[in-house]
């Protein structure tokens, strides 16, 4: 039964002619499938819709082959021939009783249309804002006529497609509308630039095209950044008041944004829950339209906040409904314990920079609802009464051992330690990633309601010991370790590091303190850790020096939207950053880099050197194991597999992935030979 608290958050909410049926509202987020996978892009919006989502919108949608942004993935819906794919999504959506929402887009400055190669055109000449090697050229009349004709066949082509609420986005500095807005992008001196008036009028006059478009038959939205965080080189506080002064009755939602999309979607390193509140707070108060926020609401009682305080009216989500597309149902139904909370990883966000499917840390299923079948919630009844062992209690050994769990097999779960999380609880204790404790927290929950599987505890097995349990299946989730030799991206085989102190991050971790004061971090992996790991050491009273062949520290972090924060991190912690250098060498008291460019060697002083290059995975059980296949049918045991960091060191999300596919494919081997998944493939034109 719900706790009647969160009542207020299943109230109905009327959007002009439109009702969501509760607060919840998961708002336009990109995916990495778009326009190339529509059918797996329609089942992932229908889970949400399913988990009790009552607003589920689209990413950006693309209006017109004049403003596009390959190689990025988004929506399209340049004519008519782009509706059926759509239509399967509000298909998807409408199954579960609710709205869907689509975000039209005319990219501005954003769209360097590398695959149409149309000239582009927005606010004024300006470069594109990739460093693509473009421009776009200064809308004239006739431009911005087209950009209101286009952006109004787009709202036909919606409703045609079954679309319940339809956006005018001026958001996130992604757009031609809030570009028009912004003081950033307008130095026009025509009726579309100077005064707010004037550089407001593109967004009233794409609201009235709407409006007078959907006619009533679908509900408008605005999604609008309130706050650039730029003071008054960008849209402020008393901007967007005047914004509201101007148009703020015209839509039937509004949605608010804060700043660019790596401030809107800030990970939990950075950011706590709810920290837009500051910025929108009071603004409901400037109209009498629902208005709907995002903060990565993951409490319960955050959200009822929100509502009650006049803040919101509907909780709006993107994070949030990837992480538990069921976070809704299960408040509903007072299964709060059961909530899979968003960690603020941001690994979903990764696939539209790696122009790939989405996929989550914490719901494994993400993007795989269709090509695998996989579901949140369900799981696959077990084909046969096999026993499972499942070694190593970290990401990969918990999703594995709860979904076998779930399918009903009887499991043992056994861990080397006096506790559960491996790697997740020894990162979770650097800063800033406490959040990720919640990746062992939710599955710990879980395995506690699942009668036959069974934790023991300081439990370092040999081969010989698990061949005497009669299992007969086991996975072996031991885990990796940080290479000490230098082998990472740079260096394919071990370099001569003699006479100076040697740490890895796993030292660092179980506590291990350099000798002396002056310390050199070597980060060849280029993710979050190298950097974190800097940190730590920096706010031990170390003085550290980062070094990294690549151009910027923690490059693939760009796809997660932290980049620039974490530089800018680390340079406020007074972390000396050399860029475009690899350490090539040590002695006693020194570190010897080559620049990646010249090959130029310098020595640096330093008391330790920290290696975060590659790692090794911890697979000797699997390998003893294997070496004894002679005796596995006198043990009963029919496989043995290597599972997560011990099968492939990688992310947490990719080790709790193959925990869920290790589980998923028990008792069916996939075929090595085939594709493993349904694919959706482009049909051949008929003009051959």
């Amino acid at each position: 039964m719900r706790d009647p608290r969160y009542d207020v958050l299943f109230e109905p909410v009327q959007l002009g002619p439109v009702t969501a049926r509760n607060r919840f509202f998961q708002v336009p987020h990109c995916n990495g499938m778009g326009h190339h996978h529509p059918t797996a892009h329609a089942h992932m919006r229908g889970v949400k819709a399913e988990g009790g989502w009552a607003v589920v919108c689209t990413e950006e949608v693309e209006i017109h082959p004049s403003s596009e942004v390959s190689p990025y993935i988004e929506g399209r819906l340049w004519d008519d021939a782009d509706i059926p794919a759509l239509a399967r999504m509000t298909e998807k959506i409408h199954e579960h009783g609710s709205l869907a929402g689509i975000e039209p887009v005319h990219n501005g400055i954003h769209g360097a249309n590398m695959y149409t190669r149309e000239t582009g055109m927005a606010v004024g000449h300006l470069p594109v804002s990739t460093y693509d090697p473009v421009q776009v050229r200064r809308m004239g009349p006739d431009d911005i006529a087209a950009v209101r004709r286009w952006h109004r066949a787009a709202v036909r082509r919606s409703l045609q497609a079954g679309f319940d609420v339809v956006y005018v986005y001026a958001a996130h500095g992604l757009n031609s509308i809030g570009q028009f807005l912004s003081r950033r992008y307008n130095t026009r001196t025509d009726g579309y630039g100077g005064s707010l008036e004037n550089r407001a009028r593109l967004l009233r006059e794409m609201l009235e095209d709407t409006l007078d478009e959907v006619d009533g038959r679908a509900a408008v939205a605005c999604r609008i950044t309130v706050d650039e965080l730029l003071g008054p080189d960008g849209i402020d506080r008393a901007d967007i008041e005047g914004v509201f002064g101007l148009v703020g009755e015209l839509p039937d939602v509004w949605d608010f944004v804060v700043g660019e999309w790596e401030n809107d979607s800030s990970t939990s390193r950075f950011a706590p829950e709810a920290p837009h509140e500051q910025y929108v707070r009071g603004l409901k108060a400037l109209t009498s339209k629902p208005v709907v926020g995002v903060g990565r609401f993951t409490s319960p009682d955050t959200m009822v906040r929100m509502i009650t305080g006049g803040v919101l009216d509907m909780i709006g989500a993107a994070r949030p409904s990837i992480a538990d597309p069921f976070l809704p149902k299960k408040i509903e139904e007072g299964r709060l314990d059961e909530i899979r909370e968003c960690i603020g990883c941001n690994i979903c966000v990764s696939g539209d920079g790696t122009i790939t499917p989405i996929r989550c840390t914490q719901n494994p299923s993400m993007g795989e609802e269709w090509r695998r079948g996989w579901h949140p919630e369900r799981m696959r009844p077990k084909t046969s009464d096999a026993t499972v062992l499942v070694v190593g209690a970290g990401p990969a050994g918990l999703e594995a051992a709860m979904a076998l769990g779930r399918r009903g097999h009887r499991v043992v779960l056994a861990e080397a330690t006096h506790a559960l999380g491996g790697r997740v609880a020894r990162e979770a204790r650097l800063p800033g990633l406490a959040e990720w404790i919640r990746v062992v927290d939710y599955r710990r929950g879980q395995l506690d309601r699942l009668p036959d599987v069974e934790v023991a505890y300081d439990s370092r097995l040999t081969a010989e010991e698990v061949l005497e349990y009669g299992f007969d299946h086991v996975a072996v989730a031991t885990g990796c370790r940080w290479r000490s030799d230098g082998v990472g991206r740079w260096h394919l085989r071990p370099i001569d590091l003699e006479g100076i102190q040697l740490l890895t991050p796993d030292d660092v971790m179980d506590g291990a303190q350099p000798d002396g004061e002056r310390v050199l971090v070597y980060d060849d992996d280029h993710y979050y850790l190298g950097g974190v790991v800097a940190e730590a050491l920096a706010r031990s009273g170390h003085e550290v020096t980062f070094v990294t062949p690549a151009a910027r520290v923690s490059e693939w972090t760009v796809n997660t939207l932290e980049q620039v924060r974490i530089q800018r991190h680390m340079l406020e912690a007074g972390i000396e950053i050399v860029p475009s250098r690899a350490v090539d060498g040590a002695s006693a008291g020194a570190v010897r880099t080559a620049c990646v460019y010249t090959s130029e060697v310098e020595e640096r002083a330093a008391d330790a050197l920290v290696l975060v290059t590659s790692r090794l995975p911890d697979d000797g059980l699997a390998a003893d194991l294997h070496a004894r296949a002679g005796d596995w049918g006198a043990a009963g045991l029919s496989s043995v597999r290597a599972v997560g960091d011990a099968l492939c060191p990688g992310t947490i999300a990719a080790a709790v992935w193959d925990g869920r596919r290790y589980a998923e494919q028990l008792g069916e081997p996939p075929d090595a030979d085939g594709v493993p998944f349904l694919r959706e493939i482009a049909g051949l034109s008929p003009a051959g």
